[in-house]
């Protein structure tokens, strides 16, 4: 990750700390691996970083005998850099567990509780901007009533005033909460050396002697603590995740140069030629272009992502088979297919007697009638690469609607 950059400032790693029990709550799992509209709360807390564009790794840190299940379910999701280390005992612990596997080379670390689902972009680019300029920052909202704090203890259990303060100068601490790589590092290192036992890295980087800035937060950024907390964030993402669109469109597009001894398949059909398309799997361009836009429709990843041409695994692989796996991904979030259309453009072979057997293997990878598939075939009229038959290329684009969501709270998270 060396070079990490967004625009002029390096890319910021995020920590998110879910080593908690949750105990609350009163659930049977921990309240991070509960579901919200099909997706857990962890879930949506890590892609609202590993989808943010200053954002170049996520670390997150959970209890020891969750690592592998979620490990493994985030490596199925395809929601980028996102590295599990065992939690400790105390979230201070986890934090540092954390921060141990961080990239030496990132400058702005920013940590955020799992437990903050509705995390929003801007919100991330404020504290990380501020932690930038100032060293450390976090997000916080002003009282917005008058503060009285309390006394000793009364006879009848009622507690005397001690005082009033200036509510101007209280506010509610909130993550993310961003610090300057050495500014964290150095809090760390204090609070373990004086065993403070603090309630976010904001106290340890103040007791360290930092300065830490306050932004503004966000209301809507509410921590899930209780079985209220939990059945208002249910509300609040209904509201408004039921306004989004309920269709989407993406597009695909692939392209592989034409070479000697490969064979030629397409739509996961075998064709008689004498030249194949050269490619880590087996260069399959409408499926390659067709899982794209399918993917891309419901922004969840991206065929690079999910099969990358670097993993020896996928060698020679099934590109029908990596097109199943995509629209598995895909109902796992909540979308289905509803058509898809498909331009081939190759100077030769003729492809026509070909096309239905392609639509029937697409519609049959997809979920989808045969009627919802369409496969053309184009030429490039002698033009370029793939006019002279030295490469061949491919555009889809691909429509998907909201379902029911699977829960997710039944699958390796549990």
């Amino acid at each position: 990750m060396a070079g990490m950059t967004a625009g002029d400032r390096p890319l910021a790693s995020a920590i998110i700390a879910a080593g908690g029990r949750g105990v609350r709550l009163g659930a049977e799992v921990p309240k991070q691996f509960l579901e919200i509209d099909g997706r857990s709360i962890l879930e949506r807390s890590i892609a609202a970083f590993a989808g943010h564009p200053s954002i170049g790794e996520v670390v997150v840190a959970l209890p020891p005998d969750r690592v592998e299940a979620v490990a493994a379910r985030l490596r199925e999701l395809g929601l980028g850099r996102v590295l599990c280390v065992e939690g400790g005992a105390r979230r201070q612990d986890s934090v540092a567990n954390a921060f141990a596997r961080v990239s030496p080379e990132v400058a702005v670390v920013v940590i955020h509780d799992a437990a903050r689902p509705m995390v929003t972009a801007a919100l991330i680019e404020r504290a990380i901007d501020a932690a930038s300029r100032h060293g450390a920052a976090i997000a916080a909202l002003p009282v917005r009533d008058t503060v009285k704090q309390a006394g000793g203890p009364g006879t009848d259990g009622a507690r005397p005033i001690a005082a009033t303060l200036p509510r101007e100068d209280i506010f509610l601490a909130q993550t993310p909460q961003a610090f300057r790589r050495e500014v964290l590092a150095q809090a760390l290192e204090k609070g373990r050396d004086e065993g403070i036992d603090a309630t976010d890295e904001a106290m340890l980087a103040e007791r360290a002697g930092y300065p830490v800035y306050l932004v503004p937060g966000d209301p809507e950024n509410m921590k899930i603590t209780t079985p209220e907390d939990l059945e208002a964030a249910r509300r609040r993402l209904a509201a408004t995740e039921g306004a989004e669109p309920g269709v989407r469109v993406g597009t695909g597009y692939d392209l592989h140069r034409l070479v000697e001894a490969r064979p030629l398949i397409l739509g996961g059909v075998t064709i008689p030629f004498g030249k194949g398309l050269q490619g880590h799997s087996d260069a399959d361009i409408v499926c390659h272009a067709v899982t794209d836009a399918v993917l891309g429709a419901a922004a969840a990843g991206d065929i690079g992502r999910l099969f990358p041409d670097t993993d020896p695994q996928w060698e020679g692989a099934d590109s029908l088979a990596l097109l199943r796996g995509a629209v598995a991904r895909l109902h796992e979030q909540g979308w289905r297919v509803g058509n898809v259309d498909v331009t081939v453009i190759a100077q030769k072979p003729k492809l026509l007697p070909y096309i239905d057997a392609m639509r029937a293997n697409l519609a049959a990878a997809l979920g989808v009638p045969v009627g919802s598939v369409s496969v053309k075939g184009k030429t490039n009229e002698h033009m370029d690469s793939m006019g002279q038959g030295d490469s061949m290329a491919c555009h889809a684009v691909a429509l998907v609607a909201r379902q029911r969501p699977l829960p997710i709270g039944n699958h390796q998270w549990t």
